[in-house]
């Protein structure tokens, strides 16, 4: 059904104080310029110079009094006047040709006060051309008299303007701050400034030089930028401008440096400019409109109906809900400003319509209510609102409906069984009483005031998220406001259970904000490193659960969406990667090394590895922690290994060491590991203390000699008593002697079977006494076969086995 565009009368201007004069300036004069205070109470209306008085009148609506003032003949008025957004009180600021400008407030006292007087521009015969109030800032474009160092060709005087900026800011009660003087460009043609919530636009005039009259920039100072563009070139460059800096740019140098903008083009015909949130608006005298964005794109939105007729017609143009509004004497339009496709024209009563700047996001009255989703015009006839109302016939359904039909869409995601459940089935089950209690509380049965008692911290947090969204929409504080907004929204998918929607959300802001995000998940699981490289966690179990389940039994979630874990996990290997060996390490101790989805699973340290990629293209040293972490032999005996395959022994040994106490298998396994590297080669034989040391107490000799032969080298040749030169040396008997000793019990033999290597292992201390010297007796016959005798002179027999 087709909607239906509504122009709703909010005010006939009687609550407005000075609301006559109000009424006869609107009606009388159609060159004043209008603007409204951005919580929507004050109304400002300065008339051009030289009309009648009064020139300026500040409306308000409700309680207080209006500021009418007027200048005499000979004596010059404003050129303009802006309402400063201070949230302490209303301000305003009054700007002259001079470079004077007055800051006016109220609310500390009855009425306005003048509160501060500036000069902008103390220099000498220079004056103020354009202003502009962009969030705290006041921009001025002057023009100078021509110096020695002004152009000769093209005229001075056409490049003889400088486009500078102060800060302007409350101090106090009634007081004000103002910043130093800074100059953005300097030896510029003459700009129009406009503003919109977060770039100011410096837009050429009839009096800009025709050769760069087809050039437009758009300073951003949130982004430290300004883009210089040519719409009808399609062309756009970025510069640095950030007066924090101290960036400053001599235009000509600018425009030198970026080629083919200075082509040879026709001026800008532009008949209305006009800044909005979006970008700025332009219509020419062809009737269309285009828009100008921040980055310095430009697109045609549509064509209207009636083109406006020469510079004498007055057109207002804005934008609401991806609709574009003009005003074009007595007819407003309405585009669609993705397909520029006319959605409604109506034909007002006057052709003296104002189109009125946003409301500031957060304004709580009954007006910024009303207003919402459209648009507001001002006439001598009252103040209105243009917005789009729901389709005639539409039923909407009750509150009570809506909450059984989303009950049932949530219990049927958790449900095991197949058949389908109704919203019917759970208004009479006993089983769902959450959304029974919840319908009864819509239904009246809970008094106003305890329902806003129980939901009170739900609807302050709802409120802040709101305020946040619109401020980002304004453009304040971009970067801390995207960075509250993820860290809010994280927390509050915290509290969801994580399945299906939820999940594909919490992946989508870890992949447009993933520092926030992270700092989000910090705070949730009340993350604090200890001072030895490892974290501690104060969260209850129930959020560790959380972050530790994987994907639900039957539920799959789509490609490329994670679970919180290994989406952690991911984001901690790009951001911090020396913190996720320490993070899975806490996350098995909070939630068990085989914890999973509903039940054992997956071992942690193995979902975080799948996570680092495949094998053999993981980054080698997360993988080695991740598995030394992990503490699971399996584990820590591959992680060994990789390091054996990379000759790190020491990291090797001490990994065993560490082990050793708490696994005596894993020990022995390690341990046999090692010992084979040290049958084959010698690298091993400077950490031989450590090879010692990680040696199982219930090692016997032979098991070990065994051990050792099992991986000894083959010979292919007989063995020499020294290696060939350049050839890998033997293992030798002194270098067993300290493993062959550790694996003994302490000091003696601990069974027959050592006596056979008694005379390596143990040192009686004293060596066996020296035969004499002495003539030799003469040999007699034994009665064994095998054996001789002789006796030395002077000694006893000695028996030796010749056999």
């Amino acid at each position: 059904m087709k909607r239906a565009a509504t122009l709703r009368l909010l005010s006939d201007l009687s609550n407005f104080s000075g609301a006559a004069r109000l009424q006869e300036l609107l009606a009388a004069d159609p060159e004043v310029r209008v603007r409204s205070s951005t919580d929507g109470r004050h109304l400002l209306l300065l008339r051009p110079p030289g009309a009648p008085a009064p020139q300026l009148l500040v409306a308000v609506r409700g309680s207080g009094e209006e500021l009418e003032r007027a200048w005499p003949a000979g004596h010059p008025s404003p050129l303009d006047a802006f309402f400063l957004p201070w949230p302490v009180r209303p301000a305003l600021v009054l700007v002259w040709e001079s470079g004077l400008a007055e800051v006016w407030g109220a609310g500390v006292g009855p009425g306005w006060h003048l509160l501060q007087s500036i000069e902008l521009c103390p220099g000498d015969g220079s004056r103020v051309v354009a202003v502009a109030a962009l969030r705290g800032r006041l921009v001025w474009c002057e023009e100078r008299q021509a110096d020695a160092e002004g152009w000769l060709v093209p005229p001075s005087a056409a490049f003889s303007h400088w486009v500078c900026v102060r800060t302007l800011q409350p101090s106090g009660e009634a007081g004000t701050h103002l910043g130093g003087a800074h100059i953005l460009l300097n030896h510029c043609p003459p700009f129009r400034l406009l503003a919109s919530l977060k770039d100011l636009f410096l837009v050429p005039t009839a009096t800009t030089w025709p050769g760069v009259g087809h050039i437009l920039l758009i300073w951003s100072p949130g982004k430290g930028k300004v883009m210089v563009a040519a719409p009808s070139l399609g062309f756009s460059y970025s510069k640095n401008l950030n007066p924090g800096r101290g960036d400053t740019w001599d235009f000509p140098t600018l425009l030198r440096d970026l080629p083919g903008l200075l082509s040879p083009r026709q001026p800008l015909t532009v008949h209305t400019w006009a800044p909005t949130p979006r970008g700025l608006l332009l219509l020419d005298f062809r009737g269309t409109v285009s828009l100008v964005q921040s980055h310095g794109g430009t697109r045609a939105v549509g064509t209207l109906q009636e083109a406006p007729v020469g510079l004498a017609g007055s057109a207002a143009l804005g934008t609401f809900h991806g609709t574009l509004a003009c005003v074009l004497g007595s007819t407003l339009e309405l585009l669609d400003m993705g397909s520029g496709q006319l959605l409604e024209r109506k034909v007002l009563s006057t052709d003296r319509v104002h189109l009125l700047e946003p409301l500031s996001p957060g304004t709580e009255d009954k007006e910024e209510l009303e207003t919402r989703g459209g648009l507001r015009l001002l006439s001598a006839l009252g103040l209105f609102r243009v917005g789009w109302e729901a389709p005639q016939g539409l039923e909407l359904p009750s509150a009570e409906d809506l909450v059984f039909e989303e009950a049932c869409e949530y219990y049927q995601r958790r449900s095991l069984r197949g058949a389908q459940l109704t919203p019917e089935e759970l208004r009479h089950s006993s089983i769902f009483r959450a959304p029974q209690a919840l319908a009864s509380i819509l239904q009246g049965h809970m008094s106003p005031p305890t329902l806003l008692t129980i939901l009170r911290a739900e609807l302050r947090d709802y409120r802040n998220l709101e305020q946040l969204k619109a401020q980002l929409v304004a453009g304040d504080d971009e970067e801390a406001g995207w960075t509250e907004l993820a860290e809010q929204e994280v927390a509050r998918l915290l509290r969801t259970e994580l399945m299906g929607d939820q999940l594909v959300q919490l992946n989508t802001i870890f992949q447009a904000l993933p520092t926030a995000a992270w700092g989000a998940i910090l705070r949730a699981l009340q993350l604090q490193p200890d001072g030895n490289g490892r974290f501690r966690s104060q969260a209850p179990p129930d959020m560790w659960k959380k972050v530790l389940g994987g994907t639900a039994v039957g539920k799959e979630v789509p490609n490329g969406i994670l679970p919180l874990f290994e989406l952690l996990c991911q984001y901690l290997c790009r951001l911090e990667p020396r913190w996720l060996p320490p993070f899975v390490e806490l996350a098995q101790q909070q939630g068990g090394p085989g914890w999973g989805a509903g039940g054992p699973g997956l071992p942690l340290y193995r979902r975080a590895l799948a996570v680092l990629g495949e094998e053999g293209t993981r980054p080698e040293a997360l993988e080695l922690e991740l598995l030394l972490g992990s503490g699971r032999p399996k584990a820590v005996l591959q992680a060994v290994g990789q390091l054996v395959q990379k000759e790190q022994w020491e990291r090797a040994l001490e990994a065993g060491l560490v082990f050793s106490h708490s696994s005596p298998l894993l020990r022995s396994e390690i341990f046999k590991l090692l010992l084979a590297e040290f049958a084959q080669h010698r690298r091993l034989d400077a950490h031989l203390p450590l090879l010692c040391r990680l040696c199982p107490p219930d090692l016997a000799p032979t098991e070990l000699l065994l051990l050792l032969q099992t991986h000894l080298p083959d010979e292919l040749e007989p063995p020499t008593p020294f290696p060939e030169p350049g050839a890998e040396p033997l293992l030798t008997v002194g270098l067993l002697r300290a493993l062959l000793e550790q694996t003994g019990a302490q000091g003696q033999p601990s069974c027959p079977v050592l006596s056979l290597y008694e005379d390596i292992l143990w040192d009686s201390g004293t060596p066996p006494p020296t035969p004499p010297r002495g003539p030799m007796t003469t040999h007699q016959t034994s009665d064994h076969p095998g054996l001789e005798v002789w006796v030395p002179s002077g000694q006893g027999l000695y028996v030796t086995n010749t056999g």
